[in-house]
């Protein structure tokens, strides 16, 4: 909490480079920001919880009609002015109620979970790859590769591609750096228009705002080349799904120390990382199926997590409950020269707080219980067999929304995780948007159907 006098100090310094309004967004239960914006002169009462919200007319931020009002608080150490329009500043923020943290609020519960970690002595580093589409809206509603050239077989990495869509891939870089981000790649990803963005790895909170501030920010810049972006998972039958990979590792609170890092010569089983990296691992494959319905949460998402593509080749997504190295095969990777485990399940539709608090939450009771995740898996997944699998203690994640909604509603991480009344809310709108899927009939069904029945 800051003083009135840092607040004014704030409030000043913003003011001199041009700010007028101040905006405090908090997530609803997907993930997408919401909030109020006031004049910068009401700065410190935003900070005080001046707005309030009727939680009711939010998704999965509870409350009945006749209930108090939420309110939100900024976070004033995490201020970022809009590069596209310098007279607002962006504040991830946090709700309240009553002058409490809200346990609905999936930004208050990262941060449960991460005093968690701190009692126990550590931190948590994340990065999160960013994959996006880059695409044109038809006038009936569909989405096409803006580009009619860019219609490889094998797009990825394609530097024409790349080329062709450099206004605004230069944009969402340039800005991605101007905010301090340290973006190290950017490429042409395996779908046509499709682009991968990658920057320095952060403390869970931060990286979990960039993450929610990146998607708005491409998103606006799309929209100035008359465009579209998109980090829906699966926008295109025939096309790479969009993932957003969690890079995740523990470091010493004390000393700043990697706590999974050490030489690949001094680990017996050859992958880079610490007991404490494999217990977190072991953590995670533990709950590996109830994480599935945080970090794919959406109908579509389980259209991406497939062996196999449309065109009959093996996809690359992660449809398996294990881990190893640089096989892809596996939904827990290690990367080249260890130090952090990267969980290739997540999509592009992740409400990143509410995803890193379960990983978080599964990796730290792997550490304290000290999980063995077994040996490392690297032989091709796809092609064994069921019974070879089952050998191995290898189990399919969820392979559709309800049956991910199932595991997440069975197993006790989460609600201690999250408390029932967010595990609640998130079960009951993943169900309904289920049920609303299931009930809708789609152009696929009347074509199939309807001329043999």
């Amino acid at each position: 909490m800051k003083t009135e006098e840092q607040i004014d100090a704030l409030e000043q310094s913003l003011r001199a480079k041009g700010v007028e309004y101040c905006m405090g967004a908090y997530v609803d239960i997907h993930g997408v920001p919401k909030g109020k914006v006031v004049p910068i002169g009401h700065l410190r009462q935003m900070a005080a919880g001046s707005e309030r919200y009727t939680g009711y007319a939010l998704d999965g931020l509870g409350q009945d009609p006749h209930e108090d009002e939420i309110t939100s608080v900024p976070d004033l150490d995490a201020v970022v002015q809009l590069p596209w329009q310098p007279k607002l500043a962006w504040m991830p923020a946090d709700n309240a109620f009553k002058g409490q943290p809200y346990p609905l609020s999936t930004r208050v519960a990262l941060k449960n979970v991460l005093a968690q970690a701190a009692a126990m002595g550590f931190g948590m580093n994340l990065g999160i790859e960013c994959e996006i589409y880059l695409l044109r809206r038809g006038e009936d509603g569909s989405l096409n590769v803006p580009d009619a050239d860019n219609r490889l077989l094998k797009p990825c990495y394609d530097l024409q591609g790349f080329v062709n869509q450099f206004g605004w891939l230069d944009k969402v870089s340039r800005t991605i750096n101007e905010l301090g981000w340290d973006l190290y790649s950017l490429d042409h990803e395996d779908g046509n228009s499709q682009y991968e963005f990658d920057f320095q790895y952060a403390d869970a909170l931060t990286m979990c705002d960039r993450f929610v501030f990146f998607r708005f920010m491409a998103k606006h810049f799309a929209s100035e080349e008359g465009l579209i972006a998109t980090m829906m998972p699966k926008p295109f039958a025939d096309k790479t799904g969009t993932g957003a990979h969690f890079n995740m590792s523990l470091y010493d609170l004390e000393t700043g120390r990697n706590a999974f890092a050490c030489d690949p010569k001094d680990d017996p089983r050859g992958l880079g990382l610490t007991d404490i990296g494999y217990h977190f691992i072991g953590g995670i494959l533990k709950h590996g199926r109830a994480l599935c319905a945080a970090f794919a949460p959406t109908v579509n998402s389980y259209k991406r997590l497939v062996r196999q593509g449309a065109g009959g080749n093996f996809s690359w997504a992660p449809v398996f409950n294990s881990y190893g190295s640089n096989n892809r095969t596996n939904s827990v990777r290690v990367p080249a020269g260890g130090g952090r485990c990267e969980s290739r399940n997540a999509d592009g539709a992740v409400n990143p707080y509410l995803a890193a608090a379960l990983a978080l939450a599964a990796g730290l009771e792997g550490v304290r219980e000290k999980i063995d995740p077994r040996e490392p898996n690297e032989d091709n997944l796809y092609a064994m067999s069921e019974a070879e699998r089952a050998d191995r203690g290898i189990e399919f994640l969820p392979q559709n929304l309800p049956e991910a909604i199932k595991a997440f509603a069975d197993d006790p991480l989460v609600e201690s995780t999250l408390g029932k009344a967010l595990k609640d809310e998130f079960i009951r709108y993943k169900t309904k948007e289920w049920e609303t899927y299931h009930r809708t009939i789609s152009q696929w069904e009347v074509e199939q159907y309807s001329y043999i029945f």
